[in-house]
């Protein structure tokens, strides 16, 4: 069952390239004109629209945004790199920070994994979820100049942290986990002209979570990462941009305990980021 994630996604990737694959390429395919390298990095404002998490089933269901200080606006950035080979095949490697900390005094208690932080308490959160993320595309629409079309793959390397610790220190609860996330990916350009153009970008999947990491636990998953944008070249080598996109996702299950508690735990959030940036094309 170990094998079940690599499987998968070796299998999707086939699928996916056997376009890319079909023919030997010759020394000229690789001449400057047959690629492309961009750099893109962005800046801007995350907002919580929905966040909760439990861990336990004896936990209390915690609602970050109305009970967690994630009421208020966090920044955002975002990089990442493309390489596009013969206006058919992209290939992407992302970074996407995401550490979200806030202080609050609680209204009512808060049970995290068999331990209770008592109502009117000065308790410190953190919610850490980067990610990495790699990606094939294949163009469907490589002849047409106005409008582009492409679906592929990508893998998701998540690394979130989740604690709880009171102001003075004497209680503590943590959370850490580190696993692979296929998905799917689709992406879609309309040229407005020459120097202006709109996109529609996403990533996601719903599945078991067991299935695709190949553990034996039954844990559901999902994941979205979806964004408008609007883009306008500047020069010849650089485009700037303005971004809306939603992140969000979660999961709900139960796995071996490695700790204090059952091991359930259930985490669903839904962010909203506006961000600006710029591409740099080689």
């Amino acid at each position: 069952m170990k094998y079940r994630l690599l499987i998968t996604f070796l299998f999707f990737i086939t699928i996916f390239s056997s376009g890319f694959s079909q023919n030997t390429p010759a020394p000229e395919d690789f001449s400057p004109k047959n690629y492309k390298l961009k750099a893109s990095g962005e800046l801007g404002f995350l907002s919580v629209l929905a966040h909760r998490v439990q861990f336990s089933n004896n936990g209390t269901y915690f609602d970050y945004r109305e009970d967690g200080g994630q009421d208020v606006l966090f920044a955002f950035s975002r990089l990442s790199l493309e390489f596009e080979w013969k206006k058919k095949n992209s290939f992407f490697l992302l970074y996407q920070p995401l550490k979200i900390e806030s202080q609050v005094l609680l209204e009512d208690d808060l049970v995290v994994d068999d331990l209770t932080f008592a109502a009117g308490s000065n308790v410190k959160l953190l919610y850490g979820f980067p990610f990495y993320r790699a990606s094939y595309l294949r163009e469907l629409l490589s002849n047409n100049e106005k409008y582009k079309f492409g679906i592929g793959l990508s893998l998701q390397l998540r690394n979130a942290t989740i604690a709880f610790e009171s102001g003075d220190g004497s209680q503590f609860r943590t959370n850490r986990d580190v696993g692979p996330v296929p998905a799917l990916k689709v992406r879609g350009r309309v040229q407005l002209n020459e120097r202006a153009f709109a996109e529609l970008e996403a990533d996601g999947i719903y599945a078991p979570v067991s299935y695709l990491n190949g553990s034996d636990n039954e844990v559901v998953g999902a994941i979205l990462d979806a964004s408008l944008r609007a883009g306008y070249q500047i020069s010849e080598p650089v485009t700037a941009f303005l971004n809306l996109r939603y992140l969000g996702g979660g999961a709900v299950g139960t796995s071996e305990p490695d700790g204090p508690g059952d091991g359930f735990v259930r985490n669903w959030l839904n962010f909203m980021t506006v961000s600006t940036g710029f591409i740099h094309k080689w």
